[in-house]
C-alpha cells in the first residue's frame, strides 16, 4: 500500500495552507481507493489539475493507469520536462496566452519553466521527481480512428476472448461491442429486444464458440447469410428476414467503406495487458483520447474499452489494494440517470465488482446532475471542487449521502461554497469530517488540449503499439515480436517480421494445415514466405433458371512476386484454425519482393482475384430447354432425368386430356347418328316383315278361295282370280320397295359404324404422337454453365499469411 500525494490541508476561512511541510500533506491511501473515486467540479475548478496530480501519484506508487480522455486534456501527462528548461517548453506553449501576456514565444517558454519550477518547489518536488517518473513509467497517446498517436485496431477487436468459461463476461464484452457498433449507424438497440442486436450477438458468440475470431467486415460479411438457422426457437429468415438484413448489413457496410474509417482497421488489437504493462512488468500509462471523435464514435470506442477492461479484470487475482486504476475525464453523458448509452453497463459492472479485483475507478465530471448516483453509491472517496449551480450541490450532496453513509450535510453545504480555485473537499467513507485541501502543483505541464499535429510531435516514430509478452501477440498487428532465431537467417531473411499494410490482418499458417502441403510449404520449416489467403463468397445468379445460389471458395495465392499472377492461385479447403495469430518460436522471414507494406498491393490483389475468379468461375448445372427445366447444385444427373421425365409426362397428359376433349365430342355425335340409324333400320324391317306376311295371306285366300268354293263357274272364278292376281301384283312391289328402305338404313349404321372406327383409329394416332414427342422432349437434356459477375463477388477474407518453406 502507498499513499497518493494530492496537496496540503487549507484553512477554509483563510484558504492559506495549514502547514507548508509534509505535516500538513494530503494522501489517499491507494487501498482507499479500491472503493473508487469521484472528482466533481464546475470548469475552471482546478479539477483537470487534480486529476493530472492523482495519475501521476499512482504512477509514482508503480501502478498502471488507463485514462479515458475525451477532451484532450489528459494528454499533458506526456510533457514532463525533468530539466525544467524554456526550450522543452517552448514548442508547447499557447502562443495566444504568450500574446496576452506581453511577451514574445521565448520569453513566455522561459516565464513557465520558471513558473513550474517555483510552483514543484512549494511541494518538495524537483526536476529529479519528474525524471524518475519518466524512468520508470511508458506514456503512449492512444487515438482510435486516428494515426495522430497509436492507432488501435477497433474493427479487428473481436479476437476470442482468453476465457470462455464465465458465459456472463463473454455476454457482456459481446452485448458492448454490438450496441455500440449499432449506435454507430444510428441504430439505438435494445440488447432484449432489437433484432438487429440479436442477430448480430448470436454471430459474434457463434463464432467465438467454435474458437473463430472475427473482424467487423467478416462480421458484416455474415448478416445476409448467416451460418445460423435459428435466433431462439424461429427459423432465422422468419425472425429477420433475409430483405431486412441485407439492409443491416448494407448499413454497416456503408460504415466500412467510408475511407475515414479505414483507420479504425489500423494499430494493434485492443489489448489491455499490453497497455496497462511492459513486457517486464512495469506500469503504464495508457491515454486514450477521443476528442477528435464524434459522440457516437466515442460510446463505442469507450464502451469497447471499458467492455475488455471488465474482461481483463475478471481473470486477475482477488486482493484488497490497487492493482490498476481507470480514469475517465468527464464522465458526463456516459453514465446518465435513465438513459442506457452502451458505456453505461461497463461502469456499473466496474463501480460494483472491480473493488475485488483492485481495479479502481475514478469518475471526473462538471455535471453532478448528470450522473447515476445509483452507480456512483459505490464511491468511498469523493472531491469536490467549486460548482456552478445550487442544483448541482443539492443533487452531490444527495448522491454523496448515499455513496458515503452519514455526512453533515450543511457543514459540507457551507464548505463548498467558499471554495477557490484548485480547492477542494476530501470525503472519504469512515470520516464524519471532510478534509479542504488544495492541489499540489503538478509535474506535467497543463498547457490545455493537443491537437492532432501535436500528439503526432510526442510519436513521432510509432508504426505499431507495443505489446506485452505475457498474453497473446495481437491478432491484427503490422509486426510481430522479434524472436531469437535458431540458426543465422540467410541474407534475404530477418529475425523480424516485415512490415505489413496497417489494417491487413497477420496469420502464421499451422504446420498441421492439411493443404500445407499442397503450395509447396514445409511443416517442419521455420522459415517462413510470404502468402496471401482470402476466402470468397460468390453469387451464381441466373434470372432465367430461377437461380441464386450462394457458395464460398478459400485460394492461396503463393508464392508472392513483384507482380500480381493469379495463375498461381490455389484453392484449399482452409478455415481459421489453420492460421495462427501467434509466431511461431524461433522464426526467420524470406523478404518478399512483393510491396506487402503498401494497402495498394493488397487493393490490387483483391481486384485481381474478382476479375480472375469471374473468367474462370462457373457452375456447371444440367438444362433441358424443351421442358424449361434447370438443375440445381448438388442435384445428380438421374435426380434431373427423373425430373425430367415426370414433367414430360405431366405435359403429354395435359395435351392428351385436350385431345380427348375434341374426340370425345365426334364420337358420341356419332354414336348417337349410329342409335338412331339402328332403331330406324329396326322400324323398317318391322314394317317390311309385315307388308311380306300381309301379302301372302290376301293372294293365297283369294286365289285358294275361288278355287276351292265349287259352287261358281269356271269363268267366273278365273275372272275373279285374275282380279285378285292384279292386286297380289301391287302388293308384292310395296313389299320389295319396303326392303329397300330396310337396306338402306343399314347401309347407314354401317357407314356411321365405319366413321367411328375411323375416329378411333384417328385417336390412337395421335396419342401415339403426342407420347412420342414428349418422350423425346424428356431426354433433351444438354449441360449450361451458370457464369458469375464481378460484383457478385465478395472478398471476405484477405491475411498476408507466413508460409513455413524451409
Amino acid at each position: 500500500m502507498a499513499d497518493l500525494f494530492l496537496g496540503g490541508s487549507i484553512d477554509p476561512a483563510t484558504h492559506d495552507r495549514t502547514s507548508p511541510d509534509s505535516s500538513g500533506n494530503v494522501a489517499v491511501p491507494t487501498d482507499s481507493l479500491t472503493t473508487h473515486g469521484v472528482i466533481v467540479g464546475m470548469t475552471g475548478s482546478g479539477k483537470t489539475g487534480l486529476g493530472v496530480v492523482l495519475i501521476e501519484e499512482a504512477l509514482r506508487a508503480g501502478l498502471p493507469v488507463l485514462a479515458i480522455d475525451p477532451k484532450g486534456d489528459l494528454t499533458n501527462l506526456c510533457l514532463t520536462f525533468p530539466d525544467l528548461a524554456p526550450n522543452d517548453f517552448r514548442p508547447w506553449i499557447d502562443e495566444a496566452q504568450a500574446r496576452n501576456a506581453g511577451e514574445t514565444p521565448d520569453e513566455f517558454a522561459a516565464s513557465q519553466a520558471a513558473l513550474w519550477a517555483e510552483g514543484l518547489a512549494g511541494w518538495g518536488l524537483a526536476g529529479t521527481d519528474i525524471g524518475a517518473l519518466r524512468a520508470t513509467t511508458d506514456f503512449t497517446i492512444y487515438t482510435p480512428g486516428s494515426q495522430a498517436g497509436v492507432p488501435l485496431d477497433i474493427v479487428g477487436s473481436l479476437q476470442v476472448p482468453v476465457d470462455m468459461s464465465d458465459a456472463e463476461v463473454v455476454a457482456d464484452e459481446i452485448e458492448g461491442y454490438v450496441t455500440g457498433l449499432l449506435g454507430l449507424v444510428g441504430i439505438a438497440a435494445d440488447p432484449l429486444a432489437s433484432r438487429e442486436h440479436i442477430l448480430l450477438s448470436n454471430l459474434v458468440q457463434h463464432s467465438w464458440s467454435e474458437g473463430r475470431p472475427l473482424d467487423l467486415m467478416t462480421l458484416v460479411g455474415m448478416v445476409p447469410s448467416p451460418p445460423i438457422r435459428k435466433l431462439g426457437v424461429f427459423d432465422v429468415d422468419q425472425f429477420f428476414p433475409a430483405d431486412d438484413r441485407t439492409a443491416l448489413a448494407m448499413k454497416l457496410n456503408g460504415l466500412l467503406a467510408s475511407p475515414s474509417f479505414a483507420s479504425w482497421a489500423m494499430g494493434a488489437a485492443l489489448d489491455i495487458q499490453s497497455m496497462l504493462y511492459t513486457p517486464d512488468g512495469r506500469g503504464r500509462c495508457a491515454i486514450v483520447t477521443t476528442a477528435h471523435l464524434s459522440d457516437e464514435e466515442r460510446q463505442f470506442v469507450t464502451s469497447l474499452l471499458l467492455s475488455k477492461l471488465v474482461t481483463w479484470m475478471r481473470r486477475q487475482s482477488g486482493t484488497t489494494d490497487l492493482r490498476a486504476m481507470l480514469y475517465m475525464d468527464e464522465v458526463a453523458g456516459y453514465l446518465p440517470p435513465t438513459e442506457k448509452p452502451p458505456t453505461k453497463k461497463p461502469i456499473m459492472t466496474l463501480m460494483k465488482q472491480a473493488r475485488a479485483f483492485g481495479v479502481g475507478v475514478v469518475l471526473s465530471t462538471q455535471n453532478p446532475v448528470d450522473l447515476d448516483y445509483k452507480a456512483m453509491s459505490n464511491a468511498g472517496t469523493w472531491m469536490i471542487g467549486r460548482l456552478q449551480t445550487d442544483r448541482d450541490k443539492a443533487r452531490l450532496l444527495e448522491g454523496m449521502t448515499s455513496a458515503a453513509g452519514s455526512v453533515d450535510v450543511a457543514l459540507v453545504d457551507a464548505t463548498i461554497s467558499g471554495l477557490g480555485k484548485r480547492e477542494f473537499v476530501l470525503r472519504r467513507a469512515g470520516r464524519d469530517r471532510p478534509d479542504v485541501f488544495t492541489t499540489r502543483w503538478a509535474m506535467s505541464y497543463l498547457r490545455g488540449p493537443m491537437t492532432r499535429d501535436q500528439i503526432a510531435m510526442l510519436t513521432p516514430d510509432v508504426a505499431t503499439p507495443p505489446t506485452a509478452t505475457a498474453v497473446a501477440t495481437p491478432t491484427d498487428a503490422t509486426t510481430a515480436p522479434v524472436t531469437a532465431a535458431s540458426t543465422a537467417p540467410a541474407a534475404d531473411e530477418s529475425t523480424v517480421m516485415p512490415t505489413v499494410a496497417a489494417g491487413t490482418p497477420v496469420r502464421h499458417v499451422d504446420v498441421a494445415a492439411p493443404w500445407l502441403g499442397a503450395i509447396g510449404g514445409d511443416s517442419r520449416g521455420t522459415v517462413f514466405d510470404a502468402a496471401v489467403v482470402a476466402r470468397v463468397a460468390v453469387r451464381y445468379d441466373e434470372a432465367k433458371a430461377d437461380l441464386v445460389h450462394d457458395q464460398e471458395y478459400e485460394a492461396v495465392l503463393f508464392p508472392l512476386g513483384e507482380t500480381i499472377d493469379m495463375g498461381r492461385l490455389v484453392q484449399v479447403d482452409y478455415d481459421d484454425r489453420d492460421l495462427r495469430t501467434d509466431a511461431p518460436q524461433g522464426a526467420a522471414y524470406r523478404l518478399p519482393s512483393a510491396k506487402i507494406s503498401t494497402k495498394t498491393f493488397f487493393a490490387d490483389i483483391e481486384r485481381g482475384l474478382k476479375d480472375h475468379l469471374t473468367r474462370v468461375l462457373g457452375l456447371e448445372i444440367p438444362m433441358n430447354a424443351d421442358l424449361e427445366l434447370y438443375g440445381r447444385p448438388g442435384e445428380a444427373d438421374d435426380e434431373f432425368a427423373a425430373r425430367c421425365r415426370q414433367t414430360a409426362g405431366e405435359r403429354a397428359d395435359q395435351e392428351t386430356a385436350k385431345l380427348r376433349d375434341k374426340y370425345e365430342t365426334k364420337a358420341t355425335s356419332l354414336r348417337n347418328q349410329i342409335e338412331t340409324a339402328e332403331d330406324r333400320a329396326d322400324v323398317l324391317e318391322e314394317e317390311a316383315k309385315g307388308k311380306r306376311n300381309s301379302e301372302l295371306l290376301s293372294t293365297a285366300g283369294s286365289f285358294l278361295g275361288g278355287l276351292l268354293g265349287g259352287k261358281k263357274s269356271t269363268s267366273k272364278m278365273i275372272g275373279g282370280v285374275l282380279g285378285d292376281a292384279g292386286t297380289a301384283a301391287r302388293r308384292r312391289g310395296s313389299t320389295s320397295a319396303s326392303d329397300r328402305r330396310v337396306d338402306a338404313a343399314e347401309n347407314k349404321v354401317a357407314r356411321l359404324t365405319g366413321q367411328l372406327a375411323d375416329l378411333e383409329a384417328d385417336a390412337e394416332d395421335d396419342v401415339r404422337e403426342i407420347a412420342a414427342r414428349w418422350n423425346a422432349a424428356a431426354t433433351a437434356i444438354t449441360p449450361m454453365t451458370v457464369g458469375v459477375e464481378r460484383t457478385d463477388i465478395k472478398v471476405l477474407q484477405l491475411v498476408l499469411a507466413w508460409v513455413p518453406v524451409a
